[in-house]
C-alpha cells in the first residue's frame, strides 16, 4: 500500500461502473485518484461517491503513475494516446483488445480487460471490491516494456484480481466465446420469451431459476455492445457460427429422439462446467520459476502468454535486471503442480528456467 503522506497518483478516464470501481479500489489502497468523463455530471458524482479525489477535466493526468482508460472501446485509442503524452503508464478496460492494442503502439501501454461486472449500472453501482477474485486479462506484445507490464500487473493484482496474460488476438477469440456470444445468446433467448409472453401471459410468470440465471446478463447496459460487436466482429461471428451449428445438432437430436446423443451432450457439458478452473492455490503449494530472458521488449510477453496458453495461473511476477550485460531474469510464482510443465515447455522454446518450491 502507498504511503498516505506521499500517495501514488492515478487517473481514471471514464467514470462508469468499471472506471469508478477502479477509482474506489485504488483510493482504498492509498492512491490519489483524479479522473474525467464525457459527462461532467457523472465525474462530479464520482467525486461525491468517493471514486475520485478530484475531477481532472483534461484527463491527461500529468504526474500520474498510471492511467486507466475506461471508455467505450471505439474511443479507447484516442484517450490512451492522450494519456501517454503525460509520460506515465496507461492501460484500458475494454473487452476487445486486438484493434485497441494495434492502434496504441507504445511500450508504456498495456491492454487490459477486467472480467468483472455487476447488475448495477454506472457510477452509482461502483464497488471497491468489484475485482476481488475476478480475472483481469493483460495483453502484452513484443513492443511492451517488461517493467511497464510488471508494474501494471502489480497494480491490478493489488485490487484483488487474478491476472492472466494473453496475446491481444487470442484474447478476442476467447472472449467472443465466454463473454460476447453468451450475452447475445441471453439477449436473444430473452427476446424469444418476451415475444411469446405477449401471446401467453403466463410464460414469464413461470420463469424459474434456470431461465433467470441464463438470461441474467441480458439485463446489462446495452449501450456498450454495438461497439464491441463492431470491433470484434470476426471472432464473434465465428463463435456464433459454432454455437448455431451446435444448437442445430441438439435440435436434430431432439427431433430424432436420439437419447444417446442428448445424454452425451448433457454429460459433456456438465463435466466441462464442473471442471472450470478454481482460484489461486495456497501459498504453500506455490513454486518460483526463474527464467533468464534477453533484456528486450517481447521476451517477457512471450513467457507470460505461453503460461496462459498452458492454462497455468501466474500468481505473481517480477523482473530482475543483471548488473552487467543485456540479460535479466523473469521471476514467476505459479502452482507448484504446474511448475515442471512450464519449465519443460520453456526449455523446448529455448529458455533455461529453474524451479524452486516456496513451501
Amino acid at each position: 500500500m502507498t504511503s498516505p503522506s506521499n500517495p501514488s497518483k492515478a487517473v481514471v478516464v471514464g467514470t462508469g461502473l468499471i472506471g469508478a470501481s477502479i477509482g474506489m479500489a485504488l483510493r482504498a489502497r492509498g492512491w490519489h485518484v483524479t479522473g474525467c468523463d464525457a459527462d461532467p455530471a457523472r465525474a462530479a458524482r464520482a467525486v461525491e461517491l468517493g471514486a475520485l479525489d478530484a475531477v481532472d477535466e483534461i484527463g491527461e493526468g500529468c504526474g500520474a503513475e498510471i492511467t486507466f482508460v475506461a471508455t467505450p472501446v471505439s474511443s479507447v485509442p484516442a484517450a490512451a494516446r492522450a494519456a501517454l503524452a503525460s509520460g506515465g503508464l496507461v492501460t484500458d478496460v475494454g473487452s476487445v483488445k486486438g484493434p485497441v492494442v494495434a492502434a496504441v503502439a507504445s511500450p508504456r501501454f498495456v491492454g487490459g480487460h477486467p472480467m468483472a461486472g455487476s447488475e448495477q449500472e454506472g457510477v452509482e453501482g461502483a464497488d471497491a471490491e468489484l475485482f476481488e477474485g475476478a480475472t483481469w486479462v493483460l495483453t502484452p506484445t513484443s513492443q511492451t516494456d517488461p517493467e511497464a507490464f510488471a508494474r501494471v500487473r502489480a497494480v491490478v493484482s493489488s485490487l484483488g484480481a487474478d491476472v492472466v496474460a494473453l496475446p491481444p488476438e487470442r484474447h478476442d477469440d476467447l472472449v467472443a466465446v465466454v463473454s460476447h456470444v453468451p450475452h447475445l445468446a441471453a439477449a436473444t433467448l430473452m427476446g424469444v420469451a418476451a415475444k411469446g409472453a405477449t401471446e401467453h401471459a403466463a410464460m414469464l410468470r413461470l420463469a424459474a431459476g434456470g431461465f433467470r440465471d441464463m438470461t441474467r446478463i441480458a439485463a446489462g447496459h446495452p449501450g456498450i455492445w454495438p461497439d464491441i460487436c463492431a470491433e470484434n466482429r470476426a471472432a464473434i461471428v465465428a463463435a456464433l457460427d459454432r454455437f448455431v451449428g451446435a444448437l442445430g445438432e441438439v435440435r436434430d437430436a431432439v427431433q430424432a429422439g436420439d437419447r444417446a446423443q442428448l445424454l452425451e451432450v448433457l454429460e459433456g457439458a456438465r463435466g466441462a462446467r464442473t471442471n472450470l478452473p478454481a482460484r489461486a492455490p495456497r501459498p504453500e503449494d506455490l513454486a518460483e520459476v526463474r527464467v533468464p530472458v534477453p533484456d528486450r521488449p517481447g521476451a517477457a510477453a512471450e513467457v507470460l502468454t505461453l503460461a496462459a496458453e498452458l492454462d497455468i495461473n501466474v500468481v505473481d511476477m517480477e523482473t530482475a535486471h543483471s548488473v552487467e550485460g543485456n540479460r535479466g531474469v523473469l521471476v514467476l510464482v505459479v502452482d507448484a503442480r504446474s511448475a515442471d510443465h512450464l519449465r519443460h515447455t520453456l526449455v523446448e522454446r529455448g529458455f533455461r528456467p529453474s524451479v524452486q518450491p516456496l513451501g
